[in-house]
């Protein structure tokens, strides 16, 4: 048996031995990949065979019996797998890691060598070779040369060893879950393709433009997406989509890339954006572009996966089989460097793909030349088109100062249309000495303006400076955004804030820099702390956006009273500060000003700062995954908060555990708080686990949640008295 439900069903082992390799074969993003997945996909479970396991399986039954447990010899059913692949050619080597981590996660190189030398795992071998039932699933041809292998460089190695785990655990866990939930087969393409939502993208954009005034704003917008249009049909390569904010760039790039994918024969559309607090804006507008066919966007951040790497969460893990992807650059850069099944699995189903790389600026310049270099695999290897989408270019284009760079980028958007110049509508104040503005001062300023936007660095800011605001126009009124808020309330508030302009109404909005990317907003004011140029081109992006105001609107720069949290933000703001001790009248919107913004950025830190290129060569699967972080968020964690009707959605995951569907759901209802605070809260059981993966505040807590400010950290642990009451 490979597995058995709680009521004895089993699943044979050589019937899932040979399904997970015709799976994996299937899978295979690359023909050279094809009969190394089948050979792996035969021999993954080899070790299960072990008179000691099939033991276990028998006497525990259900879906814990079947894993792995670090330490426990009669639990390693994998390292047979491996051993018996380096028996048959030590060539093979890639195929054993694939196999050896298909649970635990890709190991390092050294590590891996000490586990198979050990005699007790060659008596795992013996044993499961002389219990096999199928002398077929050894005795295959391999179908290949390992010769092939050897000829790798060795980071080619390792991205290979990596497709290679990808669709050999995709393949396991798809052939798993259709055994333990029988009502669901492993194939689970959704059956719309890029043709269709290429046409139904055209048809809503070109309503969309019979609709829109004829601004200036629309006519570039016009021109920009005919150029995107056009440029599709090129060659698969790097190309980027430099378009001002406010420019269309949310759609055209779509556009672009269903176009590109469908003349070219690629497979699918990434979108990777950056902020996951902004990430549900851009999906639900692509939703509403497909609208009918909704359903073939897929929206997947780290909002709701769960540490915890139980059974269930397992096969629940997004594999991305869906023709159109929004995630977080973190989801997708994870695939490339990340170790652990459940994150890698997807990784297979970039290949082939268009990757939209949203506001590319935002890329760390200490991970640079790993990034650079797993992107320009993709494309070279693995038939990737990669787009560098940004109205703030930050020149990742190889050049003899920067041999780390991506091969040149091809622009989309014609020099012709000249975007910047006809779409600049906003004027600049800047701080005109080093001056700290108070909150006292900025809320009345802010107070005086009927349609205006601050921006502010912390969240904790954004609440102060909301309420000083109140004070001043003695009731409450001025909005309030931030990332204490959660997905599905942000999008309400965003409502209301489009609803309070059709009616004519003031509208005074207090938020974090979670605004600046992403969010289709329009005020004629923005006040924004001094930042990266980046982040202040992004805030003026949010300043007459659609250029309907008579004149230009503003954006007044000043000094804060607080900092930007340390590392990049604070470094951004000193490069931004020390331009403008350079320049007084710094342009905001000129390519030059970029390219100095961003060479002096990235000057400040090595980008190789943690040697990950080193570590990869040497096949370090697990260094490199610790040493691989986009965004320093160890202290960060997810929790799902009281709002709304999320309580029916907390209640299916306890009963019928996690699934994917079941997690896409959550998301909306998610806030990150420090990993400290919510293991306390866990620890006095403030906070609850839902089916052992995911933290929630129960209802006894709705007063902990604030309908203007969201997630009140001081307040958990305070009950609402209501809840109290009985019934």
């Amino acid at each position: 048996m490979a597995h058995v439900t709680e009521d004895c069903r089993p699943h044979l082992l050589r019937e899932h031995l040979e399904a997970v390799g015709q799976w994996a074969a299937r899978l295979a993003p690359r023909e050279d990949l094809r009969a190394p997945a089948l050979a792996a996909g035969r021999w993954h479970d080899l070790g299960k065979y072990t008179q000691d396991f099939q033991f276990r399986i028998r006497k525990e039954n259900g879906f814990e019996a079947h894993l792995e447990k670090e330490g426990a010899l009669e639990r390693d059913h994998s390292t047979a797998g491996a051993l018996w692949a380096l028996s048959q050619d030590r060539r093979l080597l890639p195929l054993a890691l694939a196999i050896a981590g298909h649970h635990a996660g890709l190991p390092d190189l050294p590590k891996f060598k000490e586990r198979v030398g050990r005699d007790e795992k060659q008596a795992l071998l013996a044993d499961a070779r002389a219990r096999c039932d199928s002398p077929s699933l050894l005795n295959e041809p391999l179908g290949f040369s390992p010769e092939t292998l050897v000829k790798l460089e060795p980071r080619q190695l390792e991205l290979w060893t990596r497709m290679l785990f990808s669709v050999l655990c995709d393949a396991d866990f798809l052939d798993t879950e259709a055994f333990f939930d029988a009502s669901r087969g492993a194939a689970r393409e959704v059956p719309v393709s890029l043709s269709q939502l290429s046409a139904r993208l055209r048809e809503f954009l070109d309503e969309k433009q019979r609709g829109a005034p004829d601004t200036e704003v629309n006519r570039v917008r016009r021109e920009v997406l005919a150029a995107a249009v056009e440029a599709a049909s090129q060659q698969p390569g790097v190309f980027s989509l430099t378009v001002p904010t406010g420019g269309g760039k949310t759609l055209t790039s779509m556009a672009f890339a269903l176009e590109h994918a469908r003349a070219q024969g690629l497979e699918r559309v990434i979108v990777a954006i950056p902020f996951t607090s902004i990430i549900e804006q851009s999906a639900e507008a692509y939703r509403q572009a497909f609208q009918g066919l909704e359903h073939a966007v897929i929206e997947h951040h780290s909002a709701v996966d769960p540490d915890k790497e139980t059974p269930l969460n397992r096969v629940a893990s997004e594999n991305w089989d869906a023709p159109v992807i929004v995630t977080t650059t973190v989801q997708l850069l994870e695939s490339l460097f990340a170790r652990r099944p459940s994150a890698c699995r997807k990784l297979h189903r970039v290949a082939r793909s268009v990757i939209v790389l949203d506001e590319a600026q935002t890329l760390p310049a200490s991970l640079l030349e790993p990034i650079l270099d797993g992107l320009g695999a993709l494309v070279k290897d693995y038939g990737c088109s990669v787009i560098i989408c940004t109205a703030t270019q930050p020149a990742l284009s190889r050049r003899p100062d920067f041999p780390e760079g991506l091969p040149e980028a091809r622009e989309i958007v014609p020099a012709s249309i000249r975007a910047f110049e006809r779409l600049r509508r906003v004027r600049v104040r800047w701080p005109t000495s080093g001056r700290k503005l108070p909150y006292a001062e900025l809320a009345d300023a802010v107070a005086a303006e009927r349609d205006v936007l601050a921006v502010v660095h912390l969240r904790a800011d954004a609440r102060r400076l909301c309420e000083l605001v109140d004070e001043r126009l003695g009731h409450e009124e001025t909005l309030h955004l931030s990332a204490l808020m959660c997905p599905e309330h942000r999008s309400k508030v965003l409502a209301d804030i489009k609803a309070r302009k059709r009616r004519g109404e003031p509208v005074r909005l207090v938020a974090t820099q979670l605004v600046e990317a992403g969010v289709d907003l329009d005020f004629a004011v923005v006040y924004r702390g001094l930042g990266g140029l980046d982040a202040l081109a992004q805030a003026a992006g949010r300043c007459n956006r659609e250029g309907m105001l008579e004149g230009l609107g503003e954006l007044r720069v000043y000094e804060p009273e607080t900092q930007p949290p340390k590392g990049v933000s604070r470094a951004a703001q000193d490069v931004t500060r020390g331009l403008l001790a350079q320049s007084s009248d710094l342009d905001l919107f000129s390519p030059e000003s970029f390219q100095r913004y961003f060479t002096r950025l990235y000057a400040t830190r090595r980008l190789d700062e943690k040697g990950i290129q080193a570590l990869r060569a040497k096949l370090h699967f697990e260094e490199v995954a610790q040493a691989f972080k986009l965004v320093e968020d160890d202290w960060s964690a997810s929790v799902v908060v009281p709002y709304a009707d999320c309580a029916p959605l907390l209640e299916a995951l306890r009963v019928l555990g996690p699934s994917r569907e079941r997690m896409r759901a959550l998301q909306r209802f998610t806030v990150t708080v420090p990993r400290k605070l919510r293991d306390a809260w866990l620890a006095r059981e403030l906070a609850r686990l839902a089916a052992e993966t995911v933290a929630y505040l129960g209802p006894e807590h709705a007063s902990v949640y604030d309908k203007r400010f969201g997630l009140l950290l001081d307040r958990v642990g305070i009950f609402d008295p209501a809840f109290l009451i009985p019934d």
